[in-house]
């Protein structure tokens, strides 16, 4: 029997680096945490001081957060690509091809205008197979999805 190609997944459907995520998430709460305590404990602060460890503890736990937002929503009309600040829809037409070479840090997106999109939400770094499945359920989902825009008419 011929090897067929797997159905792309159900839509919609979201990509994220589950455990990229789950790490800096802990690692925020325990920054905080960590931080926090340790102006609570030291003596000789006036109130001032302590709210600035606070502050200081709540900054970097905001930083670790936003590196844990990125991700890629698919559904029938399109993909949604969150990174750390930005957010773009795009639709299916648009994407030419999903690229994950070897080195990649990220997920790449050819777009029909020319640009390449880096996609966070799919990054091979601490779950290397999952992102590689991840980037062939989005290209299966590309190639089942799109089609070629049209070219513009010639004179």
């Amino acid at each position: 029997m011929p090897d067929t190609p797997p159905d792309p997944p159900a839509l919609p459907v979201v990509f994220r680096p589950g455990r990229t995520r789950a790490v800096l998430t802990v690692l925020a709460v325990v920054a905080f945490a960590t931080i926090t305590a340790v102006g609570m404990l030291l003596g000789g602060l006036g109130p001032g001081e302590r709210l600035s460890f606070v502050l200081t503890a709540l900054l970097l736990a905001g930083v670790l957060l936003l590196m844990a937002r990125p991700r890629l929503v698919a559904d029938e009309t399109g993909v949604t690509v969150i990174n750390l600040t930005t957010k773009r829809r795009l639709a299916w037409p648009e994407i030419l091809r999903v690229n994950l070479r070897q080195g990649d840090p990220w997920v790449f997106l050819d777009l029909s205008d020319g640009t390449s999109l880096p996609a966070l939400g799919i990054q091979p770094g601490i779950a290397k197979q999952r992102a590689l499945a991840d980037a062939r359920a989005l290209r299966d989902l590309v190639e089942a999805r799109s089609h070629a825009l049209p070219e513009a008419p010639r004179d």
